[in-house]
């Protein structure tokens, strides 16, 4: 591994807020998922010496049945009764819900449905992952990257909401095609590989 400039946490935040800014130029044009394809990108990281791996709040054994259902092989590991999900900014408790203000994406936001909305919003996030709003939204996406160096674990990088499209590369056709995303159409726009009808 090349050596790099090493910090506090405070210096990765301001050094990373400076590359978020350049990151929304970059990617601006192109905002007009669930997606299948993390396992095929394995062997090519492996081979750059860069591991993915994927952490969710659910037990193991809910994981590993989904994860055989999807056919990946990608290591995918539980953080359930762990802060793990709360350390990186991607999850937030009841208190910072009632509270209106939670911290993601490098800023604070009211992720409740405004007055009067609450009932489409649950009806939406019901549609799409079978929960109410509130508990949908305590979790954000995000991703994070480390460095192994000298047996020390280096926090290098991390990326919430929008920053994490580029993991997903179904996107990057998407966007290109002549509907884009898609995104009106009724409902939840994506679905797992087994969930589309054959059309």
């Amino acid at each position: 591994m090349t050596n790099h400039e090493t910090g506090t946490r405070e210096q990765w935040l301001a050094a990373r807020l400076d590359l978020l800014g350049a990151e929304k130029e970059l990617t601006r044009p192109s905002c007009s998922a669930i997606a299948d394809g993390f396992s095929g990108s394995v062997v090519h990281l492996a081979n750059h010496d860069v591991t993915l791996s994927a952490v969710s709040r659910a037990p193991f054994a809910k994981l590993d049945a989904f994860k055989r259902r999807m056919g990946w092989s990608f290591p995918w590991a539980s953080s359930y009764g762990s802060d793990f999900n709360f350390d990186f900014g991607v999850a937030h408790t009841k208190e910072e819900w009632a509270a209106g203000t939670v911290a993601y994406n490098f800023g604070e936001e009211d992720l409740r449905p405004a007055a009067g909305q609450e009932d489409s919003m649950d009806s939406f996030s019901q549609s799409i992952v079978g929960t109410d709003w509130q508990t949908f939204r305590s979790e954000g996406p995000g991703v994070s990257a480390f460095a192994l160096q000298d047996g020390t674990v280096y926090h290098t990088y991390s990326a919430y909401s929008r920053g994490v499209d580029g993991l997903w590369g179904m996107y990057q056709w998407l966007d290109r095609a002549p509907l884009g995303r898609n995104e009106t159409e009724a409902g939840f726009w994506w679905r797992r590989h087994d969930e589309y009808d054959n059309r």
